[in-house]
């Protein structure tokens, strides 16, 4: 058991991993929640703490986990203390994590969160949807960050905040990316700057809508849902679109690098507008566009994405080839094979086919990792969601 603090409230709490686990007294539902996965973002946690305690197995169908991400970071309010926990999920960092012997402290904690997330995995057969909180070092609306596939986007357009998509193409290991592969519905919640007393609210709201919309709970249950679903609306200052990553400013060791001052999430920038500076050298922005996630905190290598908004044109053009796997035609393509059909991996000559764009490939729901200088691997995730489990929710028929 740790201890906690919140700045944004004043407050301290003693925490454990498990926050709550509350069952229903109705089949329904598994929704498992993850807060502090970062050690100084610690909204989820005390909007968990305060939410959750509110409702009775009466109020509830199926179950609910609320699950403390970086407990030794958390009790120090850092981001990490050795390496970046939700930079860690890969596959073969997993496979290494169970057979290693000396664990550091990033390490201890992903071995817990695993272990209890393959033990919910094989309790809960019903559908599972994996939420996970975070907040940012800049100001910033409201939003929800998912990896591309249909599964997710439907599901998150029920809430009413921007949805940015693709930035699993620009960073290595996050938690959710893997739980994605597995095929389950899942989406981070970034509820704003990290002290700020409405990033907390902004939880406390979002875990009462994912209740009503995964029928977790009825909505004549919930008091206020009206207010809920304002506050996040107003909070989000009326935009709901869907954008996408086209670019992240990745920090290099040992590189001087600062952030110009007064930028937030979603600003409009053009092109030429001097963002940061790289051991003292302007760093101006290539596009016009937004930023996004601008870095202010001392821990971190992402310096700051650029995000621009998706058509609607192009998304509905985007489901209609998913829908009817039209990504069977691509490997009739020159250079582009299955790699692996079954998980949605195509082998791509870089050589060969570098007249396609990378958007082509985004259209079919691919998205790259490089291999070698010759080829990359794209991944698909549709042909891994397991849409069995969410065909009968309402939210998918809509």
């Amino acid at each position: 058991m740790i201890i906690t603090r919140s700045k944004a409230l004043e407050k301290e709490v003693e925490l454990e991993r498990l926050i709550a686990k509350i069952s229903g007294s109705q089949n329904g539902p598994t929704l498992v929640f993850f807060a502090g996965i970062h050690g100084n973002e610690t909204a989820g946690i005390y909007a968990l703490t305060h939410a959750l305690k509110n409702f009775s197995k009466t109020d509830l169908k199926g179950t609910i986990y609320a699950i403390a991400g970086n407990l030794n970071a958390l009790s120090k309010n850092k981001r990490y203390i050795e390496q970046d926990l939700n930079r860690m999920w890969t596959q073969e960092e997993l496979d290494t994590l169970i057979s290693k012997e000396k664990l550091n402290s990033e390490e201890k904690e992903q071995l817990e969160i695993y272990k209890l997330l393959q033990d919910i995995k094989d309790t809960h057969s019903g559908p599972i949807y994996f939420i996970d909180f975070h907040t940012t070092s800049s100001k910033t609306l409201p939003f929800i960050t998912i990896n591309d596939a249909l599964i997710n986007r439907k599901f998150s357009q029920l809430f009413p905040v921007p949805v940015v998509l693709g930035i699993e193409e620009f960073l290595k290991g996050p938690l959710l990316s893997y739980i994605n592969q597995l095929g389950y519905v899942s989406l981070g919640f970034e509820s704003g700057q990290h002290d700020e007393l409405d990033a907390v609210l902004n939880c406390e709201s979002f875990i009462y809508l994912s209740l009503v919309y995964t029928q977790a709970m009825d909505k004549e249950k919930l008091l206020d849902f009206d207010m809920h679903y304002n506050q996040l609306r107003k909070q989000s200052d009326i935009i709901s679109d869907i954008f996408e990553v086209s670019y992240l400013y990745r920090i290099k060791p040992d590189e001087n690098f600062k952030m110009k001052p007064g930028f937030k999430s979603f600003q409009i920038i053009s092109k030429g507008t001097l963002l940061a500076e790289s051991n003292s050298q302007a760093v101006l922005s290539a596009y016009n566009a937004r930023i996004f996630m601008p870095l202010y905190q001392k821990q971190g290598s992402d310096g700051f994405f650029i995000i621009k908004s998706i058509p609607p044109i192009f998304l509905k053009i985007s489901e209609l080839l998913r829908k009817y796997n039209l990504d069977n035609l691509l490997v009739f393509l020159p250079g582009i094979s299955w790699f692996n059909k079954d998980q949605g991996i195509l082998s791509v000559n870089l050589k060969v086919t570098r007249f396609l764009a990378k958007q082509i490939f985004h259209l079919f729901g691919f998205r790259s990792q490089q291999l070698d200088k010759s080829k990359i691997l794209l991944y698909n995730r549709e042909r891994v969601s397991k849409f069995d489990l969410y065909k009968r929710e309402a939210w998918f028929k809509k």
